[in-house]
């Protein structure tokens, strides 16, 4: 989608006109970008399902597109053969123009291994390093016992973290020198490694440059990439806080030498590890391609780097567009939304998108290349969307930033999003004041990171989904039973919800004791919480005068609730079952049917994204049963064992029960007598209409009317004009249930051929059927009698609504508990 945007602007600029043609997979064939392109190819075989060779990297298929979509230029993106020599040779020799540098220079500067050459003949500072490509095992030990440790293992052809291992000690370098070759080999087709020294406490920056065929070079600016994740990035910002202005020139000169020696045409970037500590700087790479942060620096600087490389591509210069470089103005930072669960390792979670609404506002761009309907697809990068802040300087982009994500929300059926980790990190000391570098991220989750949680509004918004989810169920029984004849449903005022959360059990009782209120107790303590919908899976719970932001999303037997952004996995159902959790090929299962494992312990490990994934017991217990054996492709959410938990139930490690003792409320609260009478009329005419509240609950609000009455004057025009509507309720909704024929003045005589020959329940009944008055032919005094009743729900007329649906339940459930009303007429 950048591309397209920014030919869509080119064309609207007025210059020489320019179309699209997205090449595609049969994965991505309803992706946007597909969508939103002038023209689409396939590439690959027309199945979805197909899990070979990715065709992204098949040349021979790729010659083929661009010759059906008679393609005149190519524009490689971020990923597959955008870092290819090979591939931008193919398309000279079709005489189609390549959007980047020349072959040559991809292949001296693209390279890692080459552009640590150059650098070296350059004069780029660098640390110790293998010198070229390590062969096997053997070499890489001997080179190591040179280089020292701790050392990184590299894929030349990696980037995004894959390929990549670190290496403390000798005896950990086999392992690592195979993983690292293995995921090189698969997510980019190149298996070659090297080795580098790996420096401590450094900081990774870099350059944006771009260059045109006279030799002139911006260097637009300082990317500061420190916050990484087992080497990949999550927030980028410019410029970096670790550089004084000394510095950052020595940084842009470094990587303009390197690129005139190359000979480099188009954008790129140049990579260093920067150490504050001596203030040295080391080579990393070049990228010879346009990378993924690149809207911080365009946001700071103004320049469209997309279009510049468009422009340079056509032959243009970079003096025709400005006559001086653009310098950079205010702050900027970007954190990549993805589709990952944070409480499973960071396991990939794709799937549907249900629903994204995404952020907008001062200082905030959104680049995404996904919709709501749209699949993140198991095949591919996880991405969602890229979230960009700009701000005057460092603290108010961080303060957008924060926002803006806050303000973003996205539901993936099976599936969940890093958003709270982000969110999290943003808040944390190191990242407000810049202090931390490339191994802060990783030592932190080493060190047993939690994210922060309110488990107890999490468990009051699943007490309330399920409540709701409850009386849906219980709605559809009465209207399939009124249409047998015989209407009925269940008229507890009670729901209970049996959940876990971290290997903890909780026990939850749920009454709807309001329209939009929700009496929920766990372990004895009670609280009312006002729940507003402001969306599909969104709403505003309010305890008290405390309101939480929350979405909730239903998925199987669990809910996935975010509160105020963090996330909290409910889980229903059996106790011991673990899940895959997301689409993903189950690599191994290291436990056998009858083993004992404690909570926490890995007990299968899945691959999704070419990424793998260790499942833990999420309670201590007993395998008692493998559903699915190793190499076998699953769905998402598919159960993959069932343990037995222990007698005591052993919750996870670092996990502390939640209480709902710090938002507990009492039934009627407030000190003004006016206040507890209105408070306390108020919840008995929703008893009156049929909502939940129980004998147990209705007498303390009798208790709480009858005190402040007694403290108010006798005919206080309020609490009467309170009591008289409570008294016309039960009047109007007893006139729908008599269950005797007849005028209501028994000194009449029946018509046997009138309305009176049925009762008024007899044609409550029969409306309870259909819902249509007409159909069943139901009288016009009936028909006020309900008309009556329900604008006491806000119902105004008998066209089928859900508000009307929702009314007949609750009439019908009041007509149920009509014993439970006594005390309150009487």
């Amino acid at each position: 989608m950048r591309l397209i945007n920014a030919v869509r602007e080119w064309n609207a600029q007025g210059l020489v006109p320019l179309r699209t043609i997205a090449i595609h997979t049969a994965v991505d064939r309803h992706a946007m970008f597909v969508r939103e392109a002038d023209e689409a190819v396939l590439i690959g075989p027309d199945d979805p399902e197909y899990l070979g060779p990715s065709p992204y990297l098949d040349y021979a298929e790729l010659e083929r597109a661009l010759t059906v979509a008679r393609a005149e230029a190519v524009w490689p993106g971020w990923g597959f053969v955008s870092e290819k020599a090979e591939f931008a040779r193919l398309c000279r020799d079709m005489g189609i123009v390549f959007v980047g540098p020349s072959p040559e220079v991809m292949e001296r500067l693209g390279d890692k291994i080459a552009s640590k050459l150059l650098a070296e003949k350059v004069g780029v500072p660098m640390a110790a390093w293998s010198g070229g490509s390590v062969a096997d095992v053997e070499a890489a030990r001997e080179h190591a016992a040179r280089i020292g440790y701790p050392l990184m293992v590299k894929a030349t052809a990696g980037g995004g973290g894959r390929g990549i291992r670190k290496v403390e000690r000798a005896e950990d370098l086999e392992e690592a020198f195979e993983r690292a070759t293995s995921e090189a080999a698969k997510t980019a087709g190149d298996a070659t490694v090297f080795l580098e020294r790996a420096i401590t406490g450094g900081r990774h920056v870099e350059v944006q440059i771009v260059a045109d065929a006279t030799g002139d070079v911006w260097t637009l600016g300082v990317r500061d990439c420190s916050v990484q994740r087992r080497n990949q990035k999550v927030i980028e910002e410019s410029a970096s806080t670790a550089l004084d202005d000394e510095q950052e020139q020595l940084l842009r000169n470094s990587a303009a030498a390197l690129v005139k020696a190359a000979g480099y045409v188009n954008a790129g970037t140049v990579e260093f590890l920067y150490e504050p500590a001596e203030r040295l700087l080391s080579f990393l790479e070049v990228n010879t391609r346009l990378q993924v942060e690149h809207p911080v620096t365009e946001a700071t600087t103004g320049a469209d780097i997309v279009k510049l490389q468009l422009h340079i591509a056509g032959g243009g210069t970079l003096s025709e567009i400005a006559a001086e470089m653009p310098q950079p103005r205010g702050h900027a930072i970007e954190a990549r939304l993805t589709a990952e669960d944070p409480e499973a390792g960071f396991a990939p979670a794709p799937g549907r998108i249900e629903h994204l609404a995404l952020p907008s506002g001062p200082g905030i761009r959104v680049d995404t290349g996904v919709a709501a309907g749209d699949v993140i697809p198991p095949q591919f990068d996880s991405m969602i969307a890229k979230v960009i802040a700009w701000g005057s300087d460092r603290g108010e982009a961080r303060a957008r930033l924060s926002r803006a994500l806050r303000q973003t929300a996205a539901v993936i059926d099976g599936g969940t999003t890093n958003k709270a980790f982000l969110l999290d990190l943003l808040d944390r000391p190191e990242v407000r004041t810049g202090k931390l570098d490339t191994t802060w991220l990783d030592t932190m989750m080493a060190d047993g990171y939690a994210p922060p949680r309110r488990t107890d509004v999490a468990l009051l918004a699943a007490a309330v989904e399920a409540q709701d989810a409850h009386v849906a169920r219980q709605r559809e029984r009465l209207f399939a039973s009124a249409e047998r004849g015989r209407p009925e449903v269940g008229h507890e005022p009670w729901h209970q919800v049996d959940v876990r959360v971290g290997g903890e059990s909780y026990r939850l009782r749920v009454a709807q004791s309001r329209r939009t209120r929700y009496h929920v107790e766990l372990d004895g303590k009670v609280v009312d919480v006002e729940a507003e919908r402001t969306g599909r899976f969104e709403r505003k719970l309010a305890v008290g005068d405390t309101a939480f932001a929350v979405l909730s999303v239903r998925q199987g037997s669990d809910y996935l609730v975010e509160v105020d952004g963090t996330v909290h996995r409910i889980s229903g159902g059996e106790a011991g079952i673990v899940r895959a959790p997301a689409p993903a090929m189950v690599v191994a299962i290291p436990v056998a049917a009858g083993d004992e494992v404690a909570a926490g312990d890995v007990v299968a490990v899945v691959e999704s994204m070419k990424l793998e994934t260790a499942l833990r017991a999420p309670v201590a217990g007993r395998v008692r049963e493998i559903l699915v054996a190793p190499n076998t492709q699953v769905e998402g959410g598919t159960k993959l064992m069932r343990l037995e938990p222990d007698a005591e139930g052993e919750a996870v490690v670092g996990t502390e029960r939640a209480s709902l003792a710090g938002l507990a409320t009492p039934p009627v609260a407030g000190s003004d007598p006016a206040a507890v009478a209105a408070e306390a009329l108020t919840s008995l005419r929703y008893l009156v209409l049929g909502y939940d509240i129980d004998e147990a609950d209705a007498r303390p609000l009798l208790a709480a009317l009858n005190g402040a009455r007694h403290t108010l004057p006798p005919d206080d025009p309020t609490v009467l004009a309170g009591e008289l509507a409570t008294f016309q309720i039960f009047a109007d909704l007893c006139a729908l249930s008599r269950n005797r024929r007849g005028p209501e003045d028994e000194s009449q005589q029946v018509d046997s051929t009138g309305e009176e020959a049925r009762n008024p329940q007899e044609y409550l009944f029969a409306y309870l059927r259909s819902r249509d008055a007409d159909a069943e032919g139901l009288p016009e005094s009936f028909r006020a009698k309900l008309r009556k009743a329900l604008s006491h729900y806000g119902v105004a007329d008998l066209e089928q609504t859900d508000a009307l649906s929702s009314a007949l339940y609750r009439m019908f459930l009041a007509s149920r508990r009509a014993s439970a009303h006594v005390p309150v007429i009487l």
